[in-house]
Parts: structure tokens; C-alpha cells; sequence
């Protein structure tokens, strides 16, 4: 995995972290962060309003379904004050990372 990629995991390991899955969910854990949480089986706004934080790293899938549901999410978040972390994000797209889940790969 790309240094870049690892340092970027690095410094998000002890925020919130919300991913799409349980996979995505394991391959960050696998990879140190302490707080992922995941948006299976739950409505969006349940899922907002149960996460109780200043700042929240959004770690959906970078296919064109994840776009959307970061969309979503990050318009949600902000209407309730919360900041986005895009900084890992921005380094996956970067680095062509289309999906969590394989990050530990």
C-alpha cells in the first residue's frame, strides 16, 4: 500500500470514522482505527442522528453509488454542524482506491 494512503489512515485512526459495510469497517480496523461505524441496516438520518461528534471522516465507496450516498450524508452532517474530514478521502481518489474494503488487501 501506497505511504501516502497509510499515513493519511494514520492521522483518522482516532476520529469517527463512518463507512458503508462491515467489510470496509474490518480493513480499516485491521489497519489501527479505533471508531468505524458502519451504515448497514439503518436509515440515513438514524444513523446521523445517533453519531454525536464535532467531526466525522465519511468513508464511502468512491463508485458512483458511494458518491451518492456521501453526497447524502455530508449534507446531513452539515445541516447539524458536524465538519467533514475529506483529507483520506481525497488521497484515495487520488490514488484510485474505488473501494474500502480493499485497503487491506
Amino acid at each position: 500500500m501506497d505511504e501516502e494512503i497509510l499515513e493519511a489512515i494514520h492521522k483518522v485512526r482516532n476520529k469517527v470514522i463512518l463507512v458503508e459495510g462491515k467489510k470496509d469497517k474490518r480493513a480499516l480496523e485491521i489497519l489501527g482505527c479505533r471508531k468505524v461505524l458502519t451504515l448497514e441496516d439503518k436509515a440515513l438520518f438514524e444513523v446521523v442522528e445517533s453519531i454525536n461528534t464535532k467531526e466525522i471522516v465519511l468513508l464511502t465507496d468512491l463508485d458512483s453509488e458511494g458518491k451518492k450516498l456521501y453526497s447524502q450524508l455530508k449534507r446531513m452532517f452539515s445541516q447539524r454542524g458536524v465538519l467533514i474530514d475529506n483529507h483520506l478521502r481525497l488521497i484515495l481518489f487520488k490514488h484510485k482506491v474505488s473501494h474500502i474494503e480493499s485497503l487491506h488487501e
